[in-house]
């Protein structure tokens, strides 16, 4: 026979067990936000390589 405390504990380790799923999802959700910022910093580092190569090297220059 099923007791009410028996229920309850079930119902205390379901709503324990949803909670620990729900902050690793938001933990891959962070990851996936910081690997497409790190694509995004690569890709425009490439694309302006010749603009930031000229302002360190009149940087060296002036220092120089």
């Amino acid at each position: 026979m099923v007791t009410f405390v028996m229920v309850t504990e079930y119902v205390k380790g379901f709503v324990a067990e949803m909670s620990e799923e729900r902050e690793g999802q938001g933990l891959v959700e962070y990851a996936l936000i910081i690997a497409i910022v790190s694509v995004l910093i690569a890709g425009s580092l490439a694309t302006f390589r010749g603009e930031i190569e000229a302002v360190f090297t009149a940087i060296g220059t002036a220092l120089g």
